[in-house]
């Protein structure tokens, strides 16, 4: 009776063992293929710990965030009807009034717009305003006295004692502030406050027609109530009259939003390093597998199934993999403790780290299961070993793609990005951009690299000397490393100079406003009476008066028939309630500005006998709005409805530093309406601006000034934190780029052994076989920075062009500066790397090999 041979049974602790013996002699090369996982796993990890942390304290310290149970704001004084309705809820009660306005310091003379905030009551009733003394917050509302941003007491090298000019009234200053509730490390350097008790506010001339004024009322309750069930008796008669409502959730809810947008980003940031890693882990498990070609056809010979050597060497990587990823989850958790210094200033709340134990746990299955992904690219070619490798010597060839499996692991690595970003971003349609993005870049830097391979070969220098020819010869020498490091240092390279012609595109946006002949000084706030003497005071510093435009402050009431609450009740229609949020500033004229271009229409002319209002909308508010032309628009101008048809659109230039309406009513209709005027001029120094400034101040307090050069200094400042925020976590990325680079050179040591051994058998020198080594990877230095460096001028003139619409000229120092870095690093990790075949005789080294 003849039976039938059984299937080999996969025994696992034989294949645990069968793994455990083949890799004594490679454990630290192993170790090598994932070590450029590490710091990818060590970058999600710390962003990831940040997160759950920052999670974590928001909830803690929500209350803190508004100082309040319930906030109401309007931009006009609240109705009779509306005090009434707050004044019957809650138990404590705050009033403020905040705009922005000109601070005089009298005893250095230096003026500064900030943020003017009149308080009267216990706020914050959550939370302190931490001053210096302490406890002055609790006690400046009893005199004259004021509280002063830190910021602002340091630019203008003031103390406690001082006194401040605020409209036409002098405040002592008794406090410097060190942090409110709410405030940010950057929201104070925009916008740096000074705090007076609201007591005072009538005297200091500040309330006029027209001004710009923000009235808010705080509520708390001393015995909790369920806020659901009362906001939704309430926001209905509220909100009629704009009057908006915050309460803890809502901005516990914001203040998560507006990080998580950053945190999103840092972690596809940090999720390019951890690719550019496994980029590295299938190139070295490929040349591993090489290197095992007779082990694996010895096991054949011996019985095992293809399955079993594959399973066998799987294990080793996934052991590897996983020792590698909990290093770089130790990594990451120690790197979590230095990220509150550099994320302060982004955060209204302190941040208290602590060792997450979630965020280590993801990063060690997202660790294993990249590495195990991204080797089986290179590992199941073991499917394809004939036994006859060990008794005959044949060149192995794995061309990637033309095995089935292959492909689906292509698949499963590209379905293993999307879902990742898609996590990260909640869109399908930004993670699959996101993926196709990356993977992009990668076919494009990989592209750019076999291209230089074919352009070597073909022009070949056969003229250069032979250490030149020998060496240049090794980009597209037999096991080269050339795609892996022009794709990894590229990518790397890439990232980090699009991060630094991003910041100086913006930079320079700005330096542009203020170059030439431009516009750099707005003075606003001017009232009707004093529009003469502002101009008259202006000129008379030999200054120009380039435009002086009338603003009226309104809101849209109607459109096309529909108000607010009809448009909020009626998802159909095909209007956003935000539309009739927020106040609109609008002018009148009957001519275009040298920043404007009509689009669509016409302009009203003055007295053209029509019985309607024609008004001009900027036509990206008019896409918003969902308006055409003929659509009927009213408008509430300050308690008076103006009914208007929208007659024409413009193209504004925002970027222009002048006065840009969103809405231009035609003259003879808003000439009675409160309004104030802007003036705009230019400023040749810096010295005439402060003098200016002060003279202005001290004749008109209640006017107000930008400062362009102010302005740039803050954007700039801004700028700076923000970019060495991105370029520590982008850093990452060329960190990484440089491990898989050692990791790259280390394994193609082993191949290059023979040649080198052949080299100095045949006479070479030590001093020669340098040079060669110097040259080669000064060649794949050179060609992996330039190839990123093109990329990324590729993608910051695209940025430019497209995005802010201005000319790309990047600045061609740091980029060359750049470039020695990246060659000078890859020639010293390549000599590095090489002493030690120089250092063993020959003999020696072939007795190992054979």
């Amino acid at each position: 009776m003849i039976t039938q041979p059984q299937k080999p049974t996969l025994k696992f602790r034989w294949l645990l063992q069968m793994a455990w013996r083949d890799s004594r002699k490679n454990r630290s090369r192993l170790f090598l293929f994932v070590s450029s996982v590490i710091l990818g796993i060590a970058a999600l990890v710390a962003i990831y710990s940040l997160g759950y942390t920052i999670e974590k304290d928001v909830d803690a310290q929500a209350k803190t965030l508004i100082g309040a149970d319930l906030v109401f704001d309007n931009n006009r004084p609240f109705s009779p009807a509306a005090q009434a309705l707050i004044d019957s809820i809650g138990d404590q009660r705050s009033r403020e009034r905040s705009f922005a306005s000109m601070v005089y310091f009298i005893k250095t003379g230096g003026t500064r717009l900030a943020q003017v905030r009149a308080l009267e009551g216990g706020f914050p009733y959550y939370g302190t305003i931490e001053t210096k003394p302490a406890q002055v917050a609790k006690t400046f509302q009893q005199a004259r006295h004021a509280l002063v941003e830190k910021t602002l007491m340091l630019q203008f090298q003031a103390a406690v004692g001082d006194s401040i000019k605020v409209g036409e009234l002098s405040f002592l200053i008794v406090g410097e502030i060190l942090k409110a509730p709410g405030k940010t490390g950057f929201s104070t350097a925009v916008a740096p406050a000074v705090w007076i008790p609201l007591q005072y506010l009538d005297a200091t001339g500040l309330l006029q027609k027209g001004s710009r004024i923000t009235y808010t009322q705080y509520v708390k309750f001393d015995i909790p109530v369920n806020l659901d069930k009362l906001l939704s008796n309430i926001e209905p008669r509220l909100e009629t009259e704009g009057i908006d409502i915050e309460t803890v959730a809502s901005r516990k809810r914001n203040t998560g939003q507006s990080f998580e947008d950053l945190n999103e980003f840092l972690q596809l940031v940090s999720f390019i390093a951890l690719l550019l890693g496994c980029i590295g882990v299938a190139s070295s498990i490929h040349i591993y597998i090489r290197e095992k070609l007779a082990s694996i056809s010895m096991l054949k010979c011996l019985g095992a199934t293809n399955r079993q050597a594959f399973l066998i060497y799987l294990l080793q990587i996934a052991g590897i993999g996983l020792i590698g990823s909990m290093i770089g989850a130790i990594i990451g958790t120690c790197i979590q403790f230095l990220l509150p210094a550099l994320f302060q200033d982004f955060l209204p709340i302190d941040i208290h780290m602590q060792v997450s134990w979630r965020a280590i746990g993801q990063g060690v299955a997202v660790g294993l299961l990249v590495s195990v992904l991204f080797a089986l690219l290179p590992l199941i070619a073991i499917r394809n070993i004939s036994p006859l490798h060990t008794l005959r010597i044949s060149e192995y060839r794995s061309r990637l793609f033309q095995d089935p499996m292959q492909w689906l692991v292509g698949s499963l690595i590209f379905i293993f990005i999307l879902g990742f970003s898609w996590l990260q971003l909640n869109s399908l349609f930004q993670a699959l951009t996101f993926t196709v993005s990356v993977i992009g870049a990668f076919a494009l830097l990989a592209g750019m690299a076999r291209l230089m391979m074919v352009l070597a070969r073909k022009f070949f220098p056969s003229s250069w000397s032979y250490l030149w020819r020998q060496g240049f010869a090794n980009l597209f020498r037999p096991n080269n490393q050339t795609v892996i490091l022009v794709v990894a240092i590229g990518l790397g390279t890439s990232f980090i100079c699009l991060l630094y012609f991003v910041q100086s595109i913006l930079t320079r946006k700005v330096e542009l406003s203020a170059s030439g002949n431009q516009p750099n000084m707005v003075i606003f706030d001017i009232q009707d009476n004093q529009k003469s003497q502002v101009a008259s005071l202006t000129r008379s510093f030999r200054l120009p008066v380039n435009q002086e435009v009338p603003i009226v402050t309104m809101r849209i009431e109607e459109i096309n028939g529909i108000n607010a609450a009809e448009a909020r009740n009626d998802s159909t229609l095909d209007i956003s309630p935000q539309a009739y949020e927020g106040e609109i500033r609008a002018s009148y004229r009957d001519s275009l500005t040298d920043s404007e271009k009509l689009s669509e229409g016409v302009l009203q002319p003055a007295n053209s006998g029509r019985d309607s209002i024609l008004v001009s909308l900027e036509e990206g508010y008019a896409r918003r709005l969902h308006v055409k032309r003929g659509d009927r628009l009213v408008f509430n101008v300050q308690g008076v409805l103006v009914s208007t048809i929208v007659g024409s659109f413009r193209q504004v230039d925002w970027n222009r530093v002048q006065t840009n309406f969103r809405v231009i009513f035609p003259t003879g209709v808003l000439e009675s309406a409160p309004k104030f005027h802007v003036l705009v001029t230019r400023v040749p120094s810096q010295e005439v601006s402060a003098k200016f400034q002060q003279a202005l101040v001290k004749s008109f307090p209640t006017v107000s000034v930008i400062d362009l050069g102010l302005i740039l200094s803050v954007v700039d400042d801004v700028l700076d934190k923000i970019g060495f925020v991105v370029r520590f976590i982008g850093g990452f990325s060329i960190v990484t780029g440089l491990v898989v680079l050692i990791a790259s050179v280390i394994i193609s040591k082993y191949q290059r052994m023979r040649e080198t051994v052949l080299l100095r058998t045949l006479g070479a020198t030590g001093k020669q076989i340098l040079v060669i080594t110097a040259l080669e990877y000064f060649f794949l230095g050179s060609l992996a920075a330039l190839t990123g460096i093109l990329l990324a001028m590729a993608g910051g003139w695209a940025l430019a062009r497209f995005s802010f619409k201005t000319n790309f000229t990047p600045a061609l120092i740091p980029v060359l500066l750049i470039f020695l870095g990246i060659c000078c690093l890859t020639v010293i990790i390549g000599l590095f790397n090489s002493r030690d075949i120089l250092n063993r005789p020959p003999l020696e080294v072939l007795q190992n090999d054979l």
